[in-house]
């Protein structure tokens, strides 16, 4: 009873991170725009309709290639682009082709948006559009960087100052910075308080994922690790649902960061771990979360923690006089990770997966809003088929194994995205079921990576393994924008190549990641190593592998060491 309330208590918020690393599908839109009008305007022409006022035009705009015809009072004629303006120097019928002489002009007087959809953007508060349309597109990927500083701060602090103050640091710095978003008073300074946003947002689901873990059993620890996806999942579930309802960006903004108060207003109840404090040798704090969780499980405590730390630190002391393992392990760095072929080929592999996972969870995510049809419906079903999918990863990692699960999903997903390519444009439901199956394949490869990484590797690297593929994966959520983005400025590739650029990137390296996959042992019902001999060797004879008997101090290494691979799983997003 008490880790259930610990665990959705927590898991709950991760759901604002969901929010705020997707919001910026529907807060940074850029809906359809031409420049301003140089005066009052009589009357509008578009090819051979007529109108009075341009809102009337909007419903019939095609391309970004169209323009707009203008008759203003003074009898002056207009041609009006997305980035430029021409004034015709003769004649005064007003029709819209015209070959006569004209006068070109910049926007000055600003530019008109289409807010059919949209009432306000924030590209369309700032003027994030033509010279500027490239501040637009840093917004998402600054973000994302914002994500990967933070992890790597918050990470650290949590280790020094204990988990409990981080999440209360986080969940509280969540809500302030997400409401003070709305109030930002131009575009720097949105950037600035977002990224801040982001730093918090993911300190909090990396700390939180280490929170809830410490306190699940081992039975239930991966089942519960992966459904912290989920819970991220419904958070994107909530931005299509809030976007739908609320179409003024800074509404919007204040609407999502609601979801955070609830939370806020209770987190301080939460405990610190049993773990941490016994790290810091606070037994008597340990001794009363535990009584604490007694009390709530109607269960007493075997015995007190003063006795078992007794016996810990004999058997510490008996392990130094044997070996100098716990020192010599702080000499390791990341070149350890190539020592020998067989190592180097391994990690190579492991970073191309986290990199391709990360990038095809965002490319599959940030690009739904685009594929047709409604992109409220598209957010939402990309946000839903994950649900599923994190059922599936759990149940295949203990029939199939790690790698007999890992490579016919990559290896889907590849022929998904080239699958997509020869869609015709026109099946938009046939499009957006290949993106979410897309999306379903790379996200059961993206979710076992994590714990596949910390079983390939010994316990004397096994965390800078693990923290290097983490590395690579946020440096795959920091690119995936930008091939979203590229799609509209590839002018040199052809028409169907240039649309789905992106899902034929994430497809090559998924089928890449799936090929180099059959190189790398299965590690289901293995012990975990401890060196990296015994690591080459798992690669070589998985047999004498499997067979080979742990050191008989392994178990509380592997035990620690499974948990601090677990921690990493959510740092990524």
């Amino acid at each position: 009873r008490f880790q259930a309330c610990v665990y959705f208590a927590s898991v709950f918020q991760a759901m604002s991170c969901g929010i705020h690393y997707l919001a910026s599908v529907f807060m940074a839109v850029t809906p359809n725009f031409v420049c301003g009008f140089p005066g009052n305007v009589s009357s509008v022409l578009f090819h051979n309709s007529s109108a009075t006022s341009i809102e009337d035009i909007w419903t019939l705009w095609t391309s970004t290639e169209n323009y707009i015809v203008a008759q203003l009072e003074n009898g002056e004629i207009w041609e009006l682009d997305q980035c430029s303006r021409s004034k015709r120097e003769v004649g005064l019928d007003l029709a819209y082709e015209y070959k006569g002489n004209k006068s070109v002009f910049p926007c000055s007087d600003g530019f008109l948006y289409d807010d059919t959809k949209w009432k306000s953007t924030v590209v369309t508060q700032w003027d994030l559009v033509c010279d500027r349309e490239w501040l637009a597109k840093l917004i998402q990927p600054t973000f994302m960087l914002g994500v990967l500083i933070g992890a790597l701060i918050f990470g650290d602090i949590a280790d020094r100052l204990g988990r409990q103050h981080v999440i209360w640091f986080t969940s509280a710095g969540q809500f302030v910075f997400g409401i003070a978003v709305a109030f930002t008073f131009d575009y720097y300074s949105f950037v600035i308080v977002r990224f801040l946003l982001a730093m918090v947002s993911s300190g909090y689901l990396v700390v939180a994922f280490v929170y809830v873990t410490e306190f699940v059993g081992i039975k239930a620890r991966t089942w519960a690790s992966m459904h912290v996806h989920a819970f991220f999942a419904m958070g994107i579930m909530v931005v299509a649902l809030v976007g739908f309802l609320v179409r003024t960006w800074w509404v919007y903004q204040i609407f999502l960061s609601i979801a955070t108060l609830p939370f806020v207003l209770c987190c301080w109840m939460l405990p610190e771990t049993p773990f941490w404090l016994l790290s810091e040798q606070r037994y008597e704090d340990v001794q009363k979360v535990i009584d604490t969780m007694a009390r709530w499980n109607k269960v007493s405590a075997p015995c007190k923690v003063s006795e078992l730390c007794s016996v810990q630190q004999d058997d510490l002391a008996s392990g130094r006089m044997g070996d100098d393992d716990t020192s010599s392990a702080k000499k390791h760095n990341i070149l350890d990770l190539f020592c020998n072929w067989q190592i180097a080929r391994r990690t190579i592999t492991v970073w191309l997966i986290w990199f391709t996972g990360s990038l095809g969870y965002y490319v599959f995510s940030l690009s739904s809003v685009s594929l047709g049809g409604s992109e409220y419906l598209n957010l939402f079903l990309i946000g839903a088929v994950e649900l599923p999918c994190y059922i599936i990863a759990c149940v295949a990692m203990d029939k199939l194994g790690r790698r007999n699960t890992l490579i016919p999903f990559l290896i889907l997903s590849a022929l998904i995205c080239v699958l997509i390519m020869f869609i015709p444009q026109d099946f938009n439901i046939l499009i957006i079921l290949a993106n979410m199956a897309g999306k379903f394949s790379i996200g059961v490869a993206f979710g076992l990576i994590y714990l596949y990484t910390a079983e390939l590797y010994p316990t004397i690297v096994r965390s800078l393994a693990v923290g290097s593929g983490s590395m690579m994966c946020r440096v795959g959520s920091v690119v995936a924008p930008f091939c979203v983005y590229l799609r509209s400025v590839w002018i040199f590739m052809p028409l169907v190549a240039n649309v789905y650029f992106f899902q034929l990137l994430v497809g090559i390296m998924a089928l890449l990641s799936g090929i180099l996959t059959i190189m790398l042992p299965e590690t289901l019902g293995k012990p975990l190593t401890n060196t990296l001999v015994e690591a080459t060797e798992m690669g070589r004879n998985k047999k004498s592998c499997s067979e080979k008997t742990p050191p008989a101090n392994s178990g509380a290494a592997s035990e620690k060491i499974e948990m601090f691979g677990q921690e990493r799983i959510s740092a990524d997003k």
